[in-house]
């Protein structure tokens, strides 16, 4: 065998490749570096918000006691990934408290010996390193779509939202249910090149969503035809039959993992479910505490609440709710480049099929979100960033020359919007509604106030107002005398005893009325606020 030297070596044009991919390997890397920072921060800051208390304990059950006692309306997945994190916290809790799963809740936390803030990032670390994951799913699916760099576009969307850094920092069950459900959608976007790879695993990812969160079952009848156009013909129904019942064994694994007996006696009060929806629960092929969830479900839809919605506080649910709060809370760029994305799936021939993985999916748990009778914040449609990233990628696809510089513009702006509100991320609002100091002044609840700020409270009024007399209103799930803070209800004396400090949630703020409503009126403009979620008022 002879060499000629004079022969430029082979190698020589996959050099720039290589360079390439180990380009876009650091961007990735530096997307989610900045994102995980980001949580990381917010979570050590943040005190518990009003549902991560519940699912704590809940969590610290199945553990100890192998018991699904507690937090039934939610499956257990979620409080399982959480306490993969806090078995290495060893919390203690007294396996002969009884009591319900708020005040649960609230004893591990702060009665059974246990530091609060060590046991919340325990529970938090977890959920931020499986939002970090759901970012590569994110890049993968987008790649997919439309090649790396609508991979990188669709990721830097991802990572800079600011309602998947708020709500991926938090022990909470949006982000996972929503990230399982996207990982399903792209798992079937696969399987139409190798279905019998990436069927079973899909279904895997949809009963991770399954069990993880109800909310995304209105998605599943959406996914199964995806599965059943995996594969053509006759054989597309088994694929979907298939499919389908690997979801419902994952569930089936779930709960048998927190107790395999399933010893589960149907909490007392349990709601009456009659008429379609009682009869779908009651087919429902889940173990039978997962079907008393739903029925605990269907039963807060029956609560009438208050909202309030563009500085109006209103009695029930209004249809534009999550559409309004959508157009507060998502940065400008976002909203831009979701529209485009979606213009982009529908009008170019080779992306139409996406329209179905990425629209169909996020139309119609949004469709079933809007007529819900919960107004409480965009976390509700926290699978619209992660499927309209994806979707964003489409983009520079469109047949326009300024199409590339136009989407990194946008992605920038994005990113400065999101930068611009750190650490505060819960109550962002984007710059046409003033930003994250106007939010409480159109929305409220978790999309502003979800009492994450008791820590930075009791920071403040040591460092600035030491010694003054507090009169405390605050909406949330910590206890104030935990954290150093003194003070007195004012809804229990006459007003006009009211002198000092008055602080209030700005939730509280938002549906005031009788006597706080009252206090607010004569106790003029705030001279102080914490973390755009508390206002301090001077009462002479």
């Amino acid at each position: 065998m002879t060499v000629d030297l004079d022969e430029p070596p082979t190698t020589a044009p996959a050099r720039p490749r290589a360079r390439r991919r180990w380009l876009f390997a650091l961007l990735i890397v530096v997307l989610l570096g900045q994102m995980a920072a980001a949580m990381v921060v917010t979570a050590v800051q943040q005190t518990p918000t009003i549902d991560e208390p519940v699912y704590v304990g809940a969590a610290v059950t199945y553990v100890q006691q192998h018991s699904l006692r507690y937090n039934p309306e939610h499956p257990p997945l979620g409080k399982l990934i959480m306490a993969a994190g806090l078995v290495f916290a060893q919390p203690e809790l007294d396996p002969a408290y009884r009591g319900n799963q708020t005040a649960l809740g609230r004893h591990v936390l702060y009665r059974a010996g246990n530091d609060p803030y060590e046991l919340m990032f325990a529970a938090r670390l977890p959920m931020i390193i499986l939002t970090l994951l759901f970012g590569l799913v994110v890049f993968a699916f987008a790649r997919d779509l439309a090649g790396p760099t609508g991979g990188l576009l669709a990721l830097a969307l991802y990572a800079f939202s600011p309602d998947v850094i708020a709500h991926g920092s938090l022990a909470t069950l949006d982000v996972p249910a929503a990230g399982f459900l996207l990982t399903a959608v792209w798992l079937l976007w696969r399987a139409r090149g190798r279905p019998l790879l990436y069927l079973p695993l899909a279904g895997v990812a949809l009963g991770a969503a399954l069990a993880t969160r109800m909310s995304v079952l209105p998605a599943v009848p959406v996914l199964v035809l995806l599965a059943f156009l995996a594969v053509k013909r006759l054989r597309g129904v088994a694929a979907a039959a298939g499919f389908a019942a690997i979801a419902v064994a994952v569930v089936w694994v779930v709960y048998l993992v927190v107790d395999p007996t399933l010893r589960f006696l149907t909490p007392t009060g349990m709601p009456v479910v009659e008429g379609l929806r009682g009869l779908v629960v009651d087919l429902m092929p889940f173990p039978e505490p997962y079907r008393d969830g739903m029925r605990i479900q269907f039963g807060f839809e029956e609560f009438e609440r208050s909202g309030f919605l563009f500085g109006r506080r209103y009695e029930g649910s209004l249809w534009y709710y999550l559409p309004a709060a959508m157009l507060v809370k998502t940065p400008l760029g976002l909203l831009v480049l979701w529209a485009a994305g979606a213009a982009a799936m529908l009008t170019v021939p080779r992306l139409r099929i996406a329209a179905l993985y990425l629209l169909l999916p996020s139309a119609v748990l949004f469709a079933v979100a809007m007529t819900g009778a919960r107004d409480f914040g965009t976390r509700y449609a926290i699978f619209l960033p992660l499927f309209l990233a994806v979707g964003a990628a489409a983009v520079p696809a469109l047949r326009w020359r300024w199409a590339h510089l136009t989407a990194a513009a946008l992605a920038l702006f994005v990113a400065v919007s999101s930068v611009r509100t750190f650490p505060y991320y819960l109550p962002y609002s984007n710059e046409a509604f003033g930003g994250p100091s106007q939010t409480h002044l159109r929305l409220h609840d978790s999309n502003v106030d979800w009492g994450q700020d008791l820590g930075r409270l009791a920071d403040r009024l040591r460092e600035r107002y030491p010694g003054q007399p507090v009169w405390l209103v605050y909406k949330g799930a910590g206890l104030p005398a935990e954290y150093g803070i003194t003070a007195a209800n004012p809804l229990k004396v006459p007003p006009g005893d009211v002198h000092g400090l008055l602080v209030v949630s700005d939730s509280a703020v938002a549906k005031a009325t009788g006597r706080l409503k009252t206090l607010l009126s004569t106790s003029g403009e705030p001279v102080d606020e914490v973390g755009h979620s508390i206002s301090i008022y001077r009462r002479p």
